[in-house]
Protein backbone atom coordinates (compact mmCIF):
# COMPACT_ATOMS: atom_id res chain seq x y z
CA UNK A 1 0.00 0.00 0.00
CA UNK A 2 1.63 3.33 -0.98
CA UNK A 3 0.97 6.60 -0.44
CA UNK A 4 3.94 8.55 -2.26
CA UNK A 5 3.60 11.39 0.31
CA UNK A 6 2.81 10.80 4.31
CA UNK A 7 0.51 8.27 4.70
CA UNK A 8 -1.92 10.10 7.40
CA UNK A 9 -3.68 8.40 10.47
CA UNK A 10 -0.56 5.88 9.91
CA UNK A 11 -0.63 4.62 13.20
CA UNK A 12 -4.39 3.44 13.27
CA UNK A 13 -4.07 2.03 9.71
CA UNK A 14 -1.12 -0.51 11.09
CA UNK A 15 -3.05 -1.18 14.06
CA UNK A 16 -5.87 -2.17 11.40
CA UNK A 17 -3.81 -4.09 9.34
CA UNK A 18 -2.07 -5.88 11.91
CA UNK A 19 -5.68 -7.04 13.22
CA UNK A 20 -6.58 -8.50 10.40
CA UNK A 21 -6.35 -12.18 9.58
CA UNK A 22 -5.39 -12.62 5.82
CA UNK A 23 -2.36 -10.87 6.79
CA UNK A 24 1.00 -12.31 7.67
CA UNK A 25 2.94 -9.24 8.38
CA UNK A 26 3.96 -5.70 7.12
CA UNK A 27 6.38 -3.24 6.84
CA UNK A 28 6.40 0.55 7.16
CA UNK A 29 8.51 2.19 4.65
CA UNK A 30 9.78 5.78 3.82
CA UNK A 31 10.69 6.74 0.42
CA UNK A 32 12.81 10.03 -0.49
CA UNK A 33 14.20 11.29 -3.25
CA UNK A 34 17.73 12.96 -2.24
CA UNK A 35 21.29 13.99 -4.15
CA UNK A 36 24.11 12.09 -3.75
CA UNK A 37 26.57 14.85 -2.74
CA UNK A 38 30.26 13.43 -4.16
CA UNK A 39 32.56 16.61 -4.18
CA UNK A 40 31.03 18.96 -6.40
CA UNK A 41 28.81 16.74 -8.67
CA UNK A 42 24.97 16.03 -6.80
CA UNK A 43 23.55 12.71 -8.14
CA UNK A 44 20.21 11.97 -8.22
CA UNK A 45 18.97 9.07 -6.11
CA UNK A 46 16.66 8.02 -3.22
CA UNK A 47 16.58 6.45 -0.11
CA UNK A 48 14.13 4.22 1.39
CA UNK A 49 14.13 4.65 5.43
CA UNK A 50 13.14 0.36 6.21
CA UNK A 51 12.46 -1.50 9.35
CA UNK A 52 15.21 -4.09 7.95
CA UNK A 53 14.45 -6.97 10.95
CA UNK A 54 10.83 -6.97 9.10
CA UNK A 55 12.38 -6.35 5.18
CA UNK A 56 14.74 -9.54 6.14
CA UNK A 57 11.68 -11.66 7.72
CA UNK A 58 8.89 -10.98 4.90
CA UNK A 59 10.77 -9.26 2.27
CA UNK A 60 14.03 -11.40 2.07
CA UNK A 61 16.29 -7.97 2.16
CA UNK A 62 19.37 -9.60 3.35
CA UNK A 63 19.77 -11.84 0.39
CA UNK A 64 20.17 -8.29 -1.60
CA UNK A 65 22.85 -7.15 0.66
CA UNK A 66 25.63 -8.28 -1.22
CA UNK A 67 28.53 -6.69 0.85
CA UNK A 68 28.41 -5.52 4.99
CA UNK A 69 25.52 -6.80 7.09
CA UNK A 70 21.91 -5.45 6.82
CA UNK A 71 21.20 -5.31 10.70
CA UNK A 72 24.06 -2.48 10.56
CA UNK A 73 21.32 0.03 9.76
CA UNK A 74 19.25 -0.75 12.71
CA UNK A 75 22.83 -1.36 14.90
CA UNK A 76 24.47 1.50 13.52
CA UNK A 77 23.50 5.63 13.93
CA UNK A 78 23.12 7.57 10.84
CA UNK A 79 23.98 4.57 8.08
CA UNK A 80 23.24 4.13 4.90
CA UNK A 81 23.69 0.80 2.72
CA UNK A 82 24.12 2.17 -0.61
CA UNK A 83 22.66 0.22 -3.89
CA UNK A 84 25.75 -1.04 -5.93
CA UNK A 85 25.50 1.32 -8.85
CA UNK A 86 25.63 4.09 -6.38
CA UNK A 87 28.52 3.16 -4.11
CA UNK A 88 30.52 2.98 -7.84
CA UNK A 89 29.29 6.51 -9.03
CA UNK A 90 30.70 7.71 -5.29
CA UNK A 91 33.30 5.47 -5.21
CA UNK A 92 32.47 4.96 -1.80
CA UNK A 93 33.46 2.10 0.53
CA UNK A 94 32.29 0.36 3.58
CA UNK A 95 33.34 2.47 6.33
CA UNK A 96 33.23 5.62 3.64
CA UNK A 97 31.04 8.95 4.74
CA UNK A 98 28.87 10.30 2.54
CA UNK A 99 27.04 13.28 2.25
CA UNK A 100 22.83 13.87 1.37
CA UNK A 101 21.04 15.78 0.22
CA UNK A 102 17.04 16.05 1.25
CA UNK A 103 14.50 17.78 -1.28
CA UNK A 104 13.97 20.50 1.68
CA UNK A 105 18.22 21.13 1.32
CA UNK A 106 18.85 19.33 4.31
CA UNK A 107 22.12 17.44 4.64
CA UNK A 108 23.03 14.46 6.22
CA UNK A 109 26.18 12.95 6.59
CA UNK A 110 25.81 8.99 6.33
CA UNK A 111 28.28 6.42 7.50
CA UNK A 112 28.14 3.13 4.85
CA UNK A 113 27.84 -0.24 6.26
CA UNK A 114 27.25 -2.29 2.63
CA UNK A 115 26.26 -2.40 -0.29
CA UNK A 116 22.88 -3.29 -2.02
CA UNK A 117 22.22 -5.27 -5.17
CA UNK A 118 18.54 -5.91 -6.81
CA UNK A 119 20.23 -7.00 -10.30
CA UNK A 120 18.17 -4.42 -11.81
CA UNK A 121 21.53 -2.33 -12.67
CA UNK A 122 19.00 1.14 -13.40
CA UNK A 123 17.50 0.75 -10.28
CA UNK A 124 20.71 0.12 -8.46
CA UNK A 125 21.99 3.00 -9.65
CA UNK A 126 19.78 5.59 -7.61
CA UNK A 127 18.63 3.33 -4.90
CA UNK A 128 19.45 2.99 -1.09
CA UNK A 129 18.60 2.20 1.97
CA UNK A 130 18.69 3.24 5.70
CA UNK A 131 16.66 2.57 9.04
CA UNK A 132 13.09 4.67 9.37
CA UNK A 133 14.48 6.69 12.20
CA UNK A 134 17.36 7.86 10.22
CA UNK A 135 14.96 8.91 7.26
CA UNK A 136 12.62 10.96 9.63
CA UNK A 137 15.91 12.87 11.04
CA UNK A 138 17.33 13.54 7.51
CA UNK A 139 13.57 15.06 6.67
CA UNK A 140 12.76 16.21 10.09
CA UNK A 141 9.56 14.36 10.03
CA UNK A 142 8.24 12.70 13.65
CA UNK A 143 8.51 9.33 14.10
CA UNK A 144 5.16 8.52 13.46
CA UNK A 145 6.00 9.27 9.52
CA UNK A 146 5.43 6.89 6.94
CA UNK A 147 4.97 7.41 3.31
CA UNK A 148 4.28 3.33 2.22
CA UNK A 149 3.54 0.17 3.77
CA UNK A 150 4.50 -2.95 2.37
CA UNK A 151 1.73 -5.98 3.27
CA UNK A 152 2.18 -9.87 2.61
CA UNK A 153 -0.84 -12.01 2.97
CA UNK A 154 -1.09 -15.37 3.96
CA UNK A 155 -2.86 -16.46 0.83
CA UNK A 156 -1.50 -14.34 -2.24
CA UNK A 157 -4.27 -14.76 -4.35
CA UNK A 158 -5.94 -12.41 -2.27
CA UNK A 159 -3.63 -9.55 -2.71
CA UNK A 160 -5.93 -8.09 -5.41
CA UNK A 161 -8.68 -7.84 -3.96
CA UNK A 162 -6.97 -6.93 -0.30
CA UNK A 163 -5.76 -4.14 -2.17
CA UNK A 164 -8.84 -2.73 -3.54
CA UNK A 165 -10.46 -3.13 -0.28
CA UNK A 166 -7.48 -1.27 1.66
CA UNK A 167 -7.40 1.47 -0.66
CA UNK A 168 -11.14 1.76 -0.51
CA UNK A 169 -11.24 1.57 3.27
CA UNK A 170 -7.96 3.78 4.14
CA UNK A 171 -8.24 6.24 1.18
CA UNK A 172 -5.07 5.68 -0.03
CA UNK A 173 -3.65 4.04 -3.26
CA UNK A 174 -3.14 0.73 -3.39
CA UNK A 175 -1.09 -1.85 -5.12
CA UNK A 176 -0.89 -5.39 -5.19
CA UNK A 177 2.05 -7.61 -6.46
CA UNK A 178 -0.13 -9.32 -9.37
CA UNK A 179 -1.18 -5.86 -10.64
CA UNK A 180 2.85 -4.48 -9.95
CA UNK A 181 4.43 -7.87 -11.49
CA UNK A 182 1.59 -8.46 -14.30
CA UNK A 183 4.62 -8.45 -16.99
CA UNK A 184 6.95 -10.71 -15.53
CA UNK A 185 4.01 -13.10 -14.28
CA UNK A 186 3.09 -13.24 -18.20
CA UNK A 187 6.36 -14.41 -19.40
CA UNK A 188 6.96 -16.87 -16.17
CA UNK A 189 3.52 -18.63 -16.72
CA UNK A 190 3.90 -18.89 -20.48
CA UNK A 191 7.69 -20.28 -19.64
CA UNK A 192 6.23 -22.99 -17.20
CA UNK A 193 3.42 -23.60 -19.60
CA UNK A 194 5.52 -24.43 -22.40
CA UNK A 195 8.01 -26.75 -20.09
CA UNK A 196 4.96 -28.95 -18.78
CA UNK A 197 3.91 -29.49 -22.40
CA UNK A 198 7.55 -30.58 -23.54
CA UNK A 199 7.32 -32.40 -20.19
CA UNK A 200 3.42 -34.31 -21.12
CA UNK A 201 4.89 -35.00 -24.84
CA UNK A 202 7.66 -36.77 -23.81
CA UNK A 203 5.90 -38.64 -21.23
CA UNK A 204 3.21 -39.87 -23.79
CA UNK A 205 5.60 -40.63 -26.53
CA UNK A 206 7.42 -42.75 -23.94
CA UNK A 207 3.95 -44.35 -23.26
CA UNK A 208 3.64 -45.33 -26.62
CA UNK A 209 6.95 -47.01 -27.01
CA UNK A 210 5.66 -49.14 -23.72
CA UNK A 211 2.55 -49.73 -26.01
CA UNK A 212 4.91 -50.99 -28.64
CA UNK A 213 6.40 -52.99 -26.46
CA UNK A 214 3.41 -55.13 -24.98
CA UNK A 215 1.95 -55.41 -28.29
CA UNK A 216 5.07 -57.17 -29.47
CA UNK A 217 5.28 -59.15 -26.46
CA UNK A 218 1.62 -60.27 -27.17
CA UNK A 219 2.51 -61.61 -30.70
CA UNK A 220 5.42 -63.32 -29.22
CA UNK A 221 3.63 -64.97 -26.42
CA UNK A 222 0.69 -66.10 -28.75
CA UNK A 223 1.73 -69.89 -27.86
CA UNK A 224 1.83 -68.90 -24.09
CA UNK A 225 -1.42 -67.00 -23.44
CA UNK A 226 -3.33 -69.66 -25.74
CA UNK A 227 -1.78 -71.99 -23.13
CA UNK A 228 -2.54 -70.63 -19.91
CA UNK A 229 -6.11 -69.88 -20.84
CA UNK A 230 -6.42 -73.37 -22.18
CA UNK A 231 -5.17 -74.26 -18.55
CA UNK A 232 -7.88 -72.71 -16.61
CA UNK A 233 -6.50 -69.01 -16.62
CA UNK A 234 -9.32 -66.41 -17.51
CA UNK A 235 -8.84 -63.74 -20.05
CA UNK A 236 -9.24 -61.23 -16.73
CA UNK A 237 -6.67 -63.36 -15.58
CA UNK A 238 -4.49 -62.39 -18.45
CA UNK A 239 -5.66 -59.16 -18.54
CA UNK A 240 -3.78 -58.33 -15.06
CA UNK A 241 -0.94 -60.06 -15.81
CA UNK A 242 -0.15 -57.69 -18.55
CA UNK A 243 -0.98 -55.08 -16.81
CA UNK A 244 1.15 -55.90 -13.91
CA UNK A 245 4.00 -56.30 -16.58
CA UNK A 246 3.38 -52.65 -17.26
CA UNK A 247 2.73 -51.14 -14.08
CA UNK A 248 6.00 -52.51 -13.31
CA UNK A 249 7.82 -50.87 -16.12
CA UNK A 250 6.27 -47.91 -14.92
CA UNK A 251 7.05 -47.95 -11.18
CA UNK A 252 10.76 -49.40 -11.88
CA UNK A 253 11.64 -47.04 -15.10
CA UNK A 254 10.26 -44.32 -12.81
CA UNK A 255 11.82 -44.54 -9.95
CA UNK A 256 15.26 -45.01 -12.01
CA UNK A 257 14.14 -41.72 -13.90
CA UNK A 258 13.23 -39.57 -11.01
CA UNK A 259 17.11 -41.05 -9.75
CA UNK A 260 19.04 -40.36 -12.71
CA UNK A 261 16.96 -36.96 -13.01
CA UNK A 262 18.51 -35.89 -9.71
CA UNK A 263 21.73 -36.86 -10.08
CA UNK A 264 21.47 -34.33 -13.07
CA UNK A 265 19.89 -31.52 -11.04
CA UNK A 266 22.95 -32.19 -8.41
CA UNK A 267 25.28 -31.68 -11.17
CA UNK A 268 23.87 -28.23 -12.41
CA UNK A 269 23.74 -27.21 -9.08
CA UNK A 270 27.10 -27.05 -9.07
CA UNK A 271 27.73 -25.64 -11.91
CA UNK A 272 29.50 -21.55 -11.66
CA UNK A 273 26.58 -18.74 -12.61
CA UNK A 274 27.49 -15.39 -12.72
CA UNK A 275 25.02 -12.73 -13.86
CA UNK A 276 24.45 -9.35 -12.79
CA UNK A 277 20.98 -9.80 -12.29
CA UNK A 278 20.84 -12.73 -9.71
CA UNK A 279 23.71 -10.73 -7.72
CA UNK A 280 23.18 -13.27 -4.44
CA UNK A 281 22.97 -16.24 -7.04
CA UNK A 282 26.16 -18.44 -7.50
CA UNK A 283 25.68 -21.73 -9.31
CA UNK A 284 22.91 -22.78 -11.98
CA UNK A 285 19.36 -22.64 -9.57
CA UNK A 286 18.08 -25.62 -9.40
CA UNK A 287 14.56 -26.59 -7.50
CA UNK A 288 14.46 -29.67 -5.53
CA UNK A 289 10.50 -29.37 -4.35
CA UNK A 290 9.19 -32.53 -4.16
CA UNK A 291 6.09 -32.07 -6.16
CA UNK A 292 7.73 -32.01 -9.13
CA UNK A 293 9.11 -36.10 -8.26
CA UNK A 294 5.80 -36.91 -7.02
CA UNK A 295 4.11 -35.01 -10.17
CA UNK A 296 6.51 -37.09 -12.58
CA UNK A 297 5.76 -40.76 -10.79
CA UNK A 298 2.14 -40.10 -10.82
CA UNK A 299 2.02 -39.58 -14.27
CA UNK A 300 4.44 -42.22 -15.20
CA UNK A 301 2.10 -45.00 -13.75
CA UNK A 302 -0.80 -43.18 -15.35
CA UNK A 303 0.79 -43.19 -18.96
CA UNK A 304 2.56 -46.97 -18.33
CA UNK A 305 -1.35 -48.12 -16.97
CA UNK A 306 -3.24 -47.00 -20.18
CA UNK A 307 -0.28 -48.42 -22.40
CA UNK A 308 -0.42 -51.11 -21.15
CA UNK A 309 -4.17 -51.74 -21.05
CA UNK A 310 -4.93 -51.88 -24.74
CA UNK A 311 -2.67 -54.71 -25.16
CA UNK A 312 -3.95 -56.59 -22.01
CA UNK A 313 -7.14 -56.45 -23.12
CA UNK A 314 -6.56 -57.16 -26.59
CA UNK A 315 -4.42 -60.84 -24.97
CA UNK A 316 -7.29 -61.82 -22.84
CA UNK A 317 -9.39 -62.00 -25.89
CA UNK A 318 -7.18 -64.50 -27.40
CA UNK A 319 -9.06 -67.67 -28.12
CA UNK A 320 -6.59 -71.20 -27.30
CA UNK A 321 -8.28 -73.44 -29.46
CA UNK A 322 -7.64 -71.06 -32.22
CA UNK A 323 -4.16 -70.77 -31.74
CA UNK A 324 -3.08 -74.14 -31.28
CA UNK A 325 -5.22 -75.20 -34.18
CA UNK A 326 -3.32 -73.03 -36.08
CA UNK A 327 0.24 -74.40 -34.81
Amino acid sequence: MAAGVELYNSGAIMRAINADERVLGFSPKINAPVLYNAGTIDINGAVSGIDVVKESRFYFFDNYVTSGRSLDLKNVSNSIILGKGVAEKLLAEIGDVVQVTTSQGERLPLKVVGYFQSGIADFDKVQSYASIATVQKMLGKPNNYVTDLQIKLKDLAQAPAVGKEYAQRFQCDAEDIQTANSQFETGSSVRSLISYAVGIVLLIVAGFGIYNILNMMIYDKMDTIAILKATGFSGSDVRKIFIGIALTIGILGGLAGLAFGLLISFGIDQIPFNTAALPTVKTYPVDYNPKFYIIGIVFSLITTYAAGFFPARKASRVDPVVIIRGK
